[in-house]
């Protein structure tokens, strides 16, 4: 899943939030150099992404990109979610997107200084962008996806997405809402889980 799943799916708790949306840049036991908390987003973000991975109706997903876009359809997809997400965020939140988003922005500056090397330089650039709420349009996301395709110098042709997504939006639409409730269930279970094992 992309930023905008992974912040949702952490719950409430702030720094716990934070651990799950700085995820991908901790790698290996690193995660035991950050507080309890930040630890146990970061396990919460690892155990999404595998269980995201291994979900039929994700996978059904990166099928309909796989020709086009080879290795780069997962993370295409983790794009295309956080698009329904942001689309659909009444149905997930009684808090109004751009009011959650601020108030994410806000914890992030004020923690900015527990934050892994990358995303000490990523996050002003995202704030400046409003990425997250960006994710709402087709434009955020091509403008995403351009950028994107731009980080892999051109190799992985992902600015040209939008056009399979527009394609196939019901289907992706409709896969994402059953996947997402089976990952928002998986997501409680599992950060409980977590939170436990660390008090034992």
């Amino acid at each position: 899943m992309n930023f905008l799943a992974h912040i949702y799916l952490s719950g409430d708790h702030e720094l716990i939030t934070i651990g799950n949306f700085v995820g991908d840049g901790v790698r290996g036991n690193k995660y035991k150099l950050y507080p309890k908390d930040i630890q146990i987003g970061i396990q919460l973000h690892r155990h999404i992404d595998t269980f995201t991975d291994a979900h039929p109706l994700f996978r059904q997903c990166t099928k309909r990109l796989h020709k086009g876009y080879g290795h780069y359809s997962g993370v295409i997809v983790d794009i295309f979610f956080d698009h329904f997400l942001a689309k659909n965020w009444t149905s997930y939140s009684d808090i109004p997107l751009d009011i959650y988003i601020d108030n994410f922005y806000n914890s992030l500056t004020k923690n900015i200084d527990l934050l892994p090397p990358r995303f000490k330089t990523l996050t002003p650039i995202m704030i400046k962008g409003n990425w997250l709420l960006s994710y709402a349009t087709m434009e955020g996301i091509q403008t995403v996806l351009k950028g994107m395709n731009q980080r892999t110098k051109g190799r992985s042709k992902m600015n040209e997405a939008t056009k399979e997504l527009k394609a196939h939006y019901d289907a992706f639409e409709r896969d994402f809402t059953l996947f997402f409730e089976d990952l928002r269930a998986f997501s409680i279970t599992k950060r409980i889980e977590i939170e436990n094992e660390f008090q034992s």
